[in-house]
């Protein structure tokens, strides 16, 4: 059977409890904020006849964060969506053939472009500290797509730990 490095094995129990467990844990505390923003604007609304200008900003910034952020436990967790109908009935190789394959040629070089692009973006919006035009309050949005590469940068660093768990099940047929 082959050995697998122990540096291998180091490095996923590191990235697993590090960024996928840790990052589940800070990033869903972003929920708090969304509801109390969202149950403030609705009571405001129909029990004063208030309306705020900042709510929707806020929510759909919070929201968006949120999701972003928790792609990394969530792939952890190994909740992406998969098709599974050939998949299950392989043999753990097959199947750790089949993950490492395609994080090696779909997941990272979409992610990397997905960092590349991002990172642009977020880098412009800071520049120029761009300002939301969708209310008359204007938030700023450089913080908001700052998320972008951060959530590509978490996603690439789980996804390695990931990758390195297919290639162990790829060669000693079990997984990790």
């Amino acid at each position: 059977m082959v050995q697998f490095p122990k540096v291998c094995l180091w490095l996923i129990r590191v990235i697993d409890k590090y960024v996928g467990e840790l990052s589940g844990k800070i990033f869903f505390v972003l929920i708090f904020p969304m509801v109390g923003g969202l149950t403030y604007e609705v009571i405001a609304r129909y029990v004063f006849h208030a309306p705020t200008i900042w709510a929707y900003d806020v929510t759909y910034m919070l929201y968006g964060s949120h999701f972003m952020l928790g792609a990394t436990y969530t792939l952890y967790r190994k909740g992406h969506i998969r098709t599974d109908i050939i998949y299950d009935r392989l043999p753990v190789r097959g199947q750790g053939w089949i993950d490492a394959m395609a994080y090696l040629f779909l997941f990272f070089p979409g992610m990397i472009y997905f960092f590349a692009a991002g990172w642009q973006e977020a880098l412009h919006a800071w520049q120029i500290l761009e300002r939301a035009d969708t209310s008359p309050w204007r938030p700023p949005m450089y913080p908001f797509k700052t998320v972008i590469p951060m959530a590509a940068a978490l996603l690439i660093i789980q996804g390695t730990s990931e990758f390195l768990k297919s290639l162990h099940a790829a060669l000693r047929g079990e997984w990790i």
